[in-house]
This record gives C-alpha cells, structure tokens and sequence, in this order.
C-alpha cells in the first residue's frame, strides 16, 4: 500500500484514542494555528431523515397505474392489486396506492406527502450491491465514488470536521443511523460524517448503560471495560443520551415495540428532534422489497402478503411519525424521503414475484413537501416482454439537488461541487429556505481549519493556503474518485501559514479536492473549477 493511501484510510482512527463506527469520539488538542472562529451555532434548523427500502421496491404495486390495467393485466396478472382494492387519491384520476397504506393516503389528501414518478437513473445496474452505491453516493453508473452525497454535503458545511469536532459550536453527531454501521450516504471525503446506532436495544442500553452481563471470562472481562470507557468518554453518546433524555414522543399511533421496526427507528429519530440535538442527517431502513417470489398471499388475494405487509409498515411508521412531529411542534422542520435501490420489472414472474427492474416512484413528506404527483403513470405498451423495463423519468440526482437547494439552502455553486454535475430542480417542495451566508459561514469556520483556497468556485487558477506546525506537510489534487492528479506541497514547512498556487488551466471544469495530510491527520477541502 502506498504511503498516502495507507494515510488516507488509517488518519481518521489514529488520531483519536477511540472511534465508533468511524466517528471520532474524543479529538486531540486545538492547533495553535489557524484557529476556527467559534461563532455562536446558528443554522437553518432543517433536518432531512433519509428511509431506504432494501432489496428494490415493486413500484407498481406502491404507486398503482389503475389507466393502465387493461395491459397490465396481460403480464402481470399474478401479482396485479384488484383495482376494486386500490386506494383513491384526491383530485388525482388514473392513480391510486397500495390498499395498505391508508395512513399514506391520508398524508397525501392532506398535501403532506408527493409522489416522484419515474425516478432512476441511465444505464441502470441491476445489482442489489451496485445500485445501492450509486444510489447512496449520486455517482454515474459507469463511476465508483468513495464518499455519499450526504456526506460531501456535510464536508461543504463543515469543512473543517473532524479536527475540533465535537464543540460549543456543533456539539453533536452531523449525521445519525439507526443501523449497524454507518451507509456510506454519509461518507465524506476524509471522514464519516456519522455515527450509528446499531439498534433500538443498543439505544436504550446506551441510554440506561445497563447491558446483558459480560461472560464471566477473561474476554468478558474486557467487554466489560471496552463498555465502561464507551460509555464514559463517547461525548458524541452523551450527546445523544441528554437528547433523549430530553426528548419525548406524543404520538399514539405508533405500534407496539418490536412490531415494526421502522416504526421503532422513527420513533427514535423524533424523540432525538424533540431533545434538540443538532443531528442534520438521519437514516433509517426496512428490509425485504427483493420480492423475487411469494410477492403476493394467492390465498388471501393479492392485496395480501409479503409486500402489503412491508408497505403496510412503512405507511404506519411514517404516519406515525409525522403525527408525532406535528404533536411536538417540529414538523415545520422535518423532511423525510424514501428511496431504493432499484424498481421491479413490469411481468411477474413464475413465482408471484418480480424480478429486478429500474425506475420506481419515491415518496417526499412533510409539512413543506408539495402534494400532489410530479410526473405521470408509467406507460404499459401491449407487447411487453419479460425483459422489458420501465422508463426513467426523473434522474434521483435531481430529486438530492432539490433537496440541498430548497431543504438545505445551498447555493447553486454549491449544490454543483455537491452532486458533482449540474441536475435540473424539481418543484416538489415548498419554498423553506432562510439561512444566511453569515450564518453559513459560522459553520463552516466550526473545528479547526488547516486548509482552505480562495477563490471557490474559480477558473483557471485558485490559491492554496495551508498550515504548519513546523513538521512534514504533504498537499495533493485529487479528483472526484479520490484518485491522485498532481502534489502541490510536499516538505517540512517553518510554522505558521503557507501559501501555493494551484494552475488548473489543464483541467476540466468539474469538482476536485485538496487532501491535506500531516503526520497521521489529514483534513480535505471541495475546490470547484468553473467554465
């Protein structure tokens, strides 16, 4: 392994003594040089909660194209919802939803909640592995990138993360997951942004520190220490543990623990809401959408089965938990959307299942999500072939672009170096928007910045500044996928501020990145190269 790709994988761990799912938990001392302002915190107050459905959700039997029936039934009879069962939308004729998500329906009546046709992306990936990444990282499908769009967008408002993260300024987790380990939505570009939660259980331990004792064994014994200093020294948990001590839930709706594990997340992330953390981010998940077979209960009717029951969940969470935020006065500040790695074929197959397919309608709710479909019902030729696909109509990519424009108010430039290319918005929120760039520019000063340029976005050159404690500093160009361009600094340099110019006449318009290392830190920053 060369020297930086060892640097680049190991500095996150090495500088900190402890780490949770690659979040650091105690960092080292301030830098006496180029010290972050320490403005008071102030930022738009949005928070966006992120629910991935595993395994490629069928959209046709979510989002029901009832004007379409008279072809669908030719091939996909075996797992077709009776249009007698399809719930009704208001002002909306030809479309109708699952019989199992009433609770959806009524969000939508109530202009909470707009359906996204269509959305996928060109030259779709059939894998559940690989469209996954593309989806979490808003790559091309002919492109691997190493960091989540969540994440760039937290490494564009806080740059400076990890060094002198935890602070007064943003004391708490960018991003949060109900799951095992962190997605890689929320990976950046020298950092995960986030932490996670491995599991409701897990939360409630960490919140009481009482776990299932340890075996009484030399191992066990050691459990019981790695707990104990977990528990002690996780500033990020304790964080989390004063907001959910806090924080509270009012809604009735939600289901009995262990019922529906959705719901138990959701829960989770409005209690968090209500205890004020800072949290921008959170992500959830339900598995079980790779429908290949038994899609449909034959014996109940097709209404019934694996997939009502899945949809049947998600509708409940989401129900609840948009109740829950309306009774805790925080739905004015609480956006969620669901997406999945891929849709399901237009035939059914053999087994009362569908096969992997493309483009699939995404859900947006909230107080400001704008009601209604954006798009129209898929078309169902009468000729379709078990191969054949539904077209895309929207690209995700402008679905996440809207969202950092209209949700999250960055600016356009900014929205760019984000996403990496230039996606058309969506009309599928209402306008929210109020952050200032003086406020922005108080989180983007929290931590400690070793390294920054001016101008950004620029043209053909830009300046480099870097800092020094009088040791080994090395700069480097890097493009989107991380890949190694050109070393801009490389030496012992005398302590304080350096400078270097950066000719980016040879290089074309598009995001790159400066990755700053010293010793077994590195700290990395967006540059965006303009026409």
């Amino acid at each position: 392994m060369k020297r930086r790709d060892f640097i680049r994988s190991s500095a996150p761990f090495a500088m900190l003594p402890i780490a949770l799912n690659g979040m650091p938990i105690k960092t080292l001392g301030n830098p006496s040089i180029m010290n972050a302002l320490q403005g008071a915190f102030v930022d738009t107050d949005h928070v966006l909660v992120l629910i991935q459905l595993n395994g490629g959700n069928d959209g046709l039997n979510t989002v029901i194209p009832v004007d379409q029936y008279s072809n669908l039934s030719k091939v996909r009879s075996q797992v077709m919802i009776p249009q007698t069962k399809v719930l009704i939308l208001d002002d909306v004729q030809g479309t109708g939803l699952h019989p199992a998500m009433s609770g959806m329906r009524d969000l939508f009546n109530e202009e909470k909640l707009g359906i996204i046709q269509g959305v996928g992306y060109p030259d779709p990936n059939f894998s559940h592995f690989r469209s996954t990444d593309i989806w979490m990282t808003g790559s091309d499908s002919d492109e691997t990138l190493t960091s989540g769009w969540v994440g760039r967008y937290l490494s564009q408002e806080w740059p400076n993360f990890p060094d002198g993260f935890p602070n007064a300024a943003m004391p708490d987790p960018l991003a949060l997951q109900v799951g095992s380990v962190v997605a890689p939505v929320c990976q950046g570009i020298s950092a995960n942004m986030g932490m996670a939660i491995s599991d409701p259980t897990t939360y409630y331990q960490l919140l009481s520190g009482e776990y299932p004792d340890a075996p009484n064994t030399k191992a066990g014994y050691e459990l019981e220490y790695i707990r104990r200093v977990a528990h002690q020294s996780n500033e990020y948990g304790q964080a989390v543990k004063a907001a959910a001590e806090k924080g509270s839930n009012k809604s009735d709706k939600y289901p009995d623990a262990n019922q529906n594990r959705l719901a138990d997340q959701l829960k989770i992330v409005a209690q968090l809401i209500s205890g004020g953390l800072k949290t921008r981010v959170y992500v959830v998940s339900l598995g079980g959408f790779d429908t290949h077979a038994s899609q449909v209960d034959t014996t109940g009717g097709n209404e019934t089965g694996s997939h009502a029951n899945l949809l049947g969940q998600v509708s409940e969470a989401i129900t609840a938990f948009q109740d829950d935020l309306e009774l805790l006065g925080l739905d004015d500040r609480v956006l969620g959307m669901t997406f999945s790695e891929f849709g399901r074929r237009i035939s059914a197959n053999f087994s009362y299942g569908t096969d992997h397919g493309t483009a699939a309608p995404m859900f947006v709710f909230g107080k400001h999500a704008k009601g209604g479909i954006t798009g129209s019902n898929p078309q169902i030729g009468s000729d379709v072939t078990v191969g054949d696909n539904l077209e895309m109509q929207y690209d995700f990519r402008q679905v996440y672009s809207t969202i950092l424009e209209d949700w999250f108010c960055l600016p356009k430039n900014d929205v760019q170096t984000v996403m990496l290319d230039d996606f058309d918005r969506l009309s599928i929120l209402n306008d929210a928007c109020s952050v200032t760039s003086a406020q922005r520019e108080r989180q983007r000063r929290s931590g400690n910045a070793w390294v920054m340029n001016y101008p950004n976005p620029f043209t053909h050159s830009t300046t480099i500044k870097f800092a020094s404690e009088g040791d080994h500093v090395i700069v480097e160009l890097l493009d989107v996928q991380g890949r190694y361009i050109r070393t801009l600094a490389d030496g012992v340099y005398p302590s304080g501020e350096h400078t270097v110019r950066l000719d980016a006449s040879d290089l074309t318009a598009g995001t790159y990145y400066c990755m700053y290392q010293r010793g077994n830190f590195q700290q990395t920053k967006a540059l965006l190269k303009v026409r």
